[in-house]
């Protein structure tokens, strides 16, 4: 029997982003694992802090899964990984001899006894190391030295494949595309669990509100969707308030700055994070949904707008018109001004709003986690067999 083993490694008590498609892929792998004749194994290494505290415990989401639990940090099994070095043959045993290792965030572990197979999401620390922090600076090592031992990549678009190709010079052959897919399906909540869910959270859903989901960070060029936000309020007087809704990342402060100093800061409403159930309310109940995004190796929070109804505004770059296809209004992240004409033009007119939703829920139907769970298991059978 085909035996996998996949790294759960990015999976936080709070996933977002890597954390999220780790998750949801190993759910629906393991959904499969019957059907398919194939046993899938999760292990997953502590973080820094856990290993020098001598914490081993697996995070609460994954314990169902009885993952192994290689005892050392990526950091340190990195610097290891440069001269040969026995402690990670020793290590990788606790692995049960695994036909495929897949690890899922820009690193997979050293076993010299199975194929194995990385996952890269996209390369902003390799086209714009201004919108990282120093910690992920570090992944362009970490890959060079997974690549001389990794069987396969895998990734969400094909402009991240072009940009490994161009960038890492990785033979696209070795590349695959596993798109990733939603949190939730179109009829996700119930119109009783929309009114039950509006009055569990001190908010007025009565004001029309335009949302942006995702990590506060640079990349994500929130202070440009403020600036636009600003104009229209200024010059529309626009009836509208901002939700943003993320933790804080890197270089945060200067988005924070940003709201206090907007004159419409009693109208732009930071809520950090929120439950699955709670973000899909907002999807679901907003004006318009806007992600400027410079740049993304997929851009999960559009796809999962898309499903729950929201009509879409976000970036004409890198992987985002890919994913959108005709379901988003495509604007130039660098220029403020567009981003504020599109969203004016998107609450004057309710017939592109209302092409824009449906066009938008036929596209997110293309996607599922499922697919992604299959297409994955395709790439390990592919490795296997060449």
């Amino acid at each position: 029997m085909l035996k996998i083993c996949l790294d759960a490694t990015p999976i936080r008590d709070k996933p977002s982003g890597v954390g999220v498609y780790t998750l949801n892929l190993i759910k629906a792998l393991d959904q499969l694992q019957e059907s398919e004749n194939f046993k899938l194994d999760i292990y997953f290494q502590p973080t820094f802090k856990n290993w020098l505290s001598r914490n081993f415990s697996p995070n609460t989401l994954i314990q169902s899964y009885s993952p192994h639990c290689l005892p050392i940090p990526v950091t340190v099994t990195n610097a290891l990984m440069k001269f040969p070095n026995p402690l990670l043959d020793y290590f990788s045993r606790s692995l049960d001899r695994p036909n495929v290792v897949h690890g899922t965030d820009h690193f997979v572990y050293p076993n010299p006894k199975s194929r194995n197979i990385m996952t890269i999401h996209d390369l902003t620390f390799v086209k714009y190391p201004d919108y990282v922090p120093t910690i992920v600076k570090t992944y362009l090592d970490r890959i060079k030295n997974c690549l001389k031992f990794t069987d396969a990549i895998i990734t969400f678009s094909e402009n991240t494949k072009r940009d490994l190709v161009e960038l890492l010079k990785i033979d696209p052959n070795k590349i695959y595309i596993t798109y990733q897919a939603s949190r939730y399906h179109t009829d996700y909540l119930t119109e009783q669990q929309i009114e039950d869910l509006k009055v569990s959270i001190s908010y007025d859903f009565n004001k029309p509100y335009f949302l942006f989901v995702s990590t506060l960070e640079p990349r994500k060029n929130v202070i440009g969707l403020i600036q636009a936000f600003n104009y229209l309020k200024q010059y529309y007087k626009i009836k509208h308030q901002l939700v943003l809704i993320g933790q804080t990342g890197w270089k945060y402060q200067p988005i924070l700055d940003m709201i206090n100093q907007s004159p419409y800061r009693a109208e732009i409403h930071h809520l950090n994070y929120l439950s699955d159930d709670l973000v899909a309310l907002f999807y679901s109940q907003a004006e318009a949904f806007i992600y400027p995004s410079f740049y993304e190796g997929f851009g999960l929070p559009v796809l999962e707008a898309m499903t729950l109804g929201a009509p879409v505004i976000t970036s004409n770059s890198s992987s985002l018109p890919e994913i959108t296809g005709d379901g988003a209004l495509l604007i130039n992240p660098n220029d403020s001004m567009e981003l504020a004409d599109a969203m004016l033009n998107l609450i004057r007119d309710r017939v592109l709003r209302d092409n824009l939703i449906r066009l938008g829920k036929e596209q997110a139907n293309k996607f599922s986690w499922g697919k992604t769970a299959q297409a994955t298991l395709n790439v390990y059978r592919s490795v296997l067999n060449s």
